[in-house]
């Protein structure tokens, strides 16, 4: 795994001389993504969640996610440490709300927060919208480590809130899935690069097909450059959810 990291993080070459996607063919590219990952109904999956940082012991943290693509709804409930329990997300209308039972309070919070403190964002667990959040241009053809690739960068549409207005994906040729990801302020600094070094799928009843996910996801802080992310996504489950979960009440009482 670490050899894959590695080469994940070293072995992009220098952009062959392949014919460009043209526009059409980038947002098909895009859109395939989106449909690769999309549920067509409901999501469960159990998160394992490493935060590392310079000079302080790594924090370890356990979590829920749900998803519903009628609605775009989405939570994540907290289950460990301790001290997270019954903390969570909820995105109701497009907003995201943040739970914390000490204080019994919900804030509203922005596409830029930190889940759980951590260096993952709300996208990192949610369904890919690529096609819909992002104008794509195409920068070349490339060799990830093993794999033949398609480079492009993509800008954020107007008026379309994310976390980062500039992105640049390496897509596997092959099977369609993401590599690498760069996230860059609207400035033109690099925030974050992800590195996914494996995909799974399962059987969707409700798509009538495959849905892939991400069995990891590897994130680097290009700010404080020693930090770094460890996401473990496992159990995934696409039955159906009971039917009032995503609700601020569900999540309340989950810290009761």
């Amino acid at each position: 795994m670490r050899n894959l990291i590695f080469a994940l993080v070293l072995c992009t070459a220098a952009p062959a001389l392949a014919a460009p996607l043209d526009d059409a063919a980038m947002l098909n590219l895009l859109k395939d993504i989106d449909h690769r990952q999309a549920e067509n109904g409901d999501y469960r999956s159990t998160v394992f969640i490493i935060q590392k940082e310079t000079d302080k012991p790594d924090v370890a943290q356990q979590a829920v996610v749900y998803r519903r693509e009628e609605g775009q709804k989405l939570m994540i409930t907290f289950e460990q440490p301790k001290e997270m329990t019954g903390q969570g997300y909820l995105r109701i209308e497009h907003n995201l709300w943040f739970y914390d039972p000490s204080v019994g309070k919900w804030e509203r919070r922005t596409e830029r927060e930190k889940i759980g403190g951590t260096n993952s964002r709300r996208e990192d667990f949610d369904e890919s919208k690529l096609a819909e959040e992002y104008t794509p241009s195409f920068v070349g053809e490339e060799q990830v480590g093993k794999y033949k690739a398609w480079h492009v960068k993509l800008s954020a549409k107007p008026n379309i809130d994310v976390a980062f207005p500039v992105v640049e994906l390496w897509v596997d040729e092959a099977t369609g899935n993401i590599l690498k990801r760069y996230e860059y302020a609207l400035s033109g600094r690099l925030m974050r690069r992800l590195l996914y070094p494996s995909w799974d799928k399962l059987y969707s009843d409700s798509k009538k097909g495959d849905v892939w996910f991400p069995k990891q996801i590897f994130i680097f802080d290009e700010v404080e450059k020693a930090n770094q992310t460890q996401i473990t996504i496992k159990d995934v489950d696409l039955h159906p959810l009971e039917a009032n979960l995503f609700t601020k009440a569900y999540l309340e009482s989950k810290s009761r």
